[in-house]
């Protein structure tokens, strides 16, 4: 069949997919209270994964990056990567994670198949860390992102939430990390989730400020490329890593939009930010039931928005960021 395509001519072949709600952090403009089950959690198994997959794989994705929650504590998080890797059409498998089991793990990831990953540093400075976390794990972060470096992945990212009040003066301490060292940063712009209004006008800084300032200092924005996610990337000739900005509340941000994604639990997402979810689960038992699943998939893609509705404050089904940078 051809590559999944909504109604404004958007095409489709980047799949985010949640493997657990769970996360250990708690994360201020994620979950600061912590994780809560809603009763006894059951999250998409292995075999269901390996179907979904196959159904994106046969639709025409090429990307796939698995999110949680933090993915990493699923105990088959090996076994995901590797029937994911095993899928020829899949040319991009990449993860987000807080790190926290990194430093252990990244060659065994490596290994199963995984080729980019995605980790979470909000501040280079440890108490800072601590206090947007809840997690005073900031010496064992790093030392994952170390292993994962010389694990030989073909590229490491880090994400950092833009917290104005927080984090707003860490920019010079992460430009001097990149000078020498090949990682790309990249700054979420906070949006208005669940947490609510009085968050998001305590803390929330503009990424275009960032944007401004970058320009200004040299860096020249690079040509987007046909797997890149929402970020705008930069590159400095001075620096061996690179700089991206997400800014969801910038012009056309939906324009370029390539990206599905599905719940922990089976749901499909056209959009985090404009509706509830319509369950796949009922079609991932079995191979034989992929047409009718891609089926389901076209038809729910006809009913895709053009753009999300943040800048009225609406924010759909998304109580947190855990699923939004990558």
């Amino acid at each position: 069949m051809s590559q999944l395509q909504d109604s404004f001519g958007r095409k489709f072949h980047y799949l985010r997919m949640s493997v657990t709600d769970v996360c250990n952090f708690k994360c201020s403009y994620c979950l600061p209270d912590g994780y809560h089950p809603d009763g006894r959690p059951s999250f998409l198994t292995l075999s269901e994964i390996e179907n979904l997959i196959a159904a994106f794989a046969k639709a025409g994705t090429r990307k796939v990056r698995i999110t949680g929650g933090e993915p990493t504590l699923r105990k088959d998080f090996t076994d995901i990567i590797r029937v994911i890797a095993d899928n020829q059409a899949i040319s991009t498998l990449a993860t987000t994670t807080n790190g926290y089991r990194l430093e252990q793990h990244a060659k065994e990831w490596f290994d199963a198949g995984l080729r980019r990953i995605n980790v979470s540093v909000d501040s280079l400075d440890p108490r800072m860390f601590y206090q947007i976390t809840g997690e005073n794990k900031f010496d064992t972060v790093m030392r994952g992102i170390d292993a994962a470096l010389n694990a030989g992945f073909e590229r490491v990212k880090i994400n950092a939430v833009l917290l104005k009040g927080l984090n707003d003066k860490d920019l010079p301490r992460f430009l001097h990390w990149i000078k020498n060292t090949p990682i790309d940063l990249r700054f979420i712009e906070l949006m208005e989730t669940g947490l609510g209004r009085d968050y998001f006008q305590a803390h929330h800084l503009p990424g275009s400020q960032i944007k401004q300032q970058l320009l200004a200092d040299g860096w020249q924005l690079d040509e987007r490329g046909a797997e890149d996610g929402p970020a705008q990337n930069f590159s400095h000739s001075d620096y061996q890593g690179r700089i991206g900005l997400i800014m969801p509340y910038e012009k056309n941000f939906c324009a370029s939009c390539n990206r599905l994604r599905v719940s922990a639990k089976g749901k499909l997402h056209l959009c985090l930010f404009t509706e509830q979810g319509l369950d796949l689960r009922d079609l991932l038992q079995s191979p034989e039931q992929q047409p009718a699943l891609l089926a389901r998939l076209e038809d729910q893609l006809r009913l895709k928005k053009e753009t999300h509705f943040l800048h009225q404050g609406i924010t759909g089904v998304t109580q947190h960021l855990a699923s939004i940078g990558g």
